[in-house]
């Protein structure tokens, strides 16, 4: 299934994406250095989740929500799916607060909110 979690002979953790006939490309959740052509993988069937607590707040974590700052661990109760939709726009907390990036094009044409999801491209071969 797309967005299982499977798990190498080594011990190495993955999420499976693409579920082709004849292989199956996933993302690894590790260094993988021991892993090598015909290493056996098993599904885990479980989906790639991620916890989620008010103690994460101000902590340095890494992409398996490991704390990496030497202040502990972290307790959650709670975990939520990591592939999930976004809320929708009338649930989200309005933007209010202005965002500043440095660069006076930007602040002056393109006002934008923190929290705001805005994608601003930038070519330097061009003087626009």
């Amino acid at each position: 299934m797309a967005g299982e979690l499977v798990e190498f002979e080594e011990g190495t953790i993955g999420i499976a994406l693409n579920l082709e006939s004849n292989n199956v490309g996933v993302v690894l959740m590790g260094d993988g250095l021991m892993i090598q052509e015909g290493s056996s993988v098993k599904a885990t069937g479980r989906i790639a989740q991620i916890p989620v607590s008010e103690a994460y707040l101000g902590r340095v974590i890494n992409a398996l929500a490991k704390p990496i700052d030497g202040r502990g661990e972290i307790s959650a109760s709670e975990s939520r799916l990591i592939e999930s939709p976004a809320p929708g726009i009338i649930s989200r907390r309005s933007v209010y607060e202005p965002l500043q990036t440095g660069l006076i094009a930007i602040d002056s044409m393109i006002p934008i909110g923190r929290g705001q999801r805005e994608l601003i491209i930038y070519w330097g071969q061009t003087d626009r």
